[in-house]
């Protein structure tokens, strides 16, 4: 079993995610992170500013952001962001204990700024992740300079 794999699954039953959706969504997360990524967090998301646009699943590994849709309707699965933590600008969150979810927002290369609501288990949970996305971002802005 590959990096990935060994850490995703951990990451899905923490995040609360339910096996069968990890099984749909998994196809095309191995089509965007490499074998030896580790993943950070895994988490159900929506867009705050577009409610009608389905459910969103979001993986999180030191090197990626990949985000899939899942169509209201239809069920249809789609990639929505795949982009390299190096071609992310403003990345920003901010955890709402209170509301048990965090918003996460990016700017893509190509200058749309994403944004997305993630719900979690808790207050315990939203600080969890807060920590992750500190570890990850503050780590990429290291680098950087």
């Amino acid at each position: 079993m590959d990096v990935f794999s060994r850490t995703f699954l951990p990451a899905a039953a923490e995040a609360g995610v339910a096996i069968p959706a990890v099984s749909r969504h998994m196809p095309i997360f191995r089509r965007c992170v490499e074998p030896d990524e580790t993943t950070v967090l895994v988490g159900r998301c929506l867009r705050p500013d577009a409610p009608l646009s389905g459910e969103f699943m979001l993986v999180l590994t030191h090197r990626r952001l990949v985000v899939t849709q899942e169509t209201k309707v239809l069920h249809r699965l789609k990639l929505h962001l795949n982009a390299n933590l190096r071609h992310l600008s403003n990345v920003s969150w901010s955890p709402a204990a209170s509301r048990s979810a965090i918003d996460i927002a990016a700017t893509a290369v190509d200058g749309v700024r994403e944004r997305f609501r993630v719900r979690v288990a808790g207050p315990d949970a939203v600080w969890s992740m807060d920590g992750r996305l500190r570890q990850v971002f503050h780590a990429k802005h290291a680098l950087a300079a």
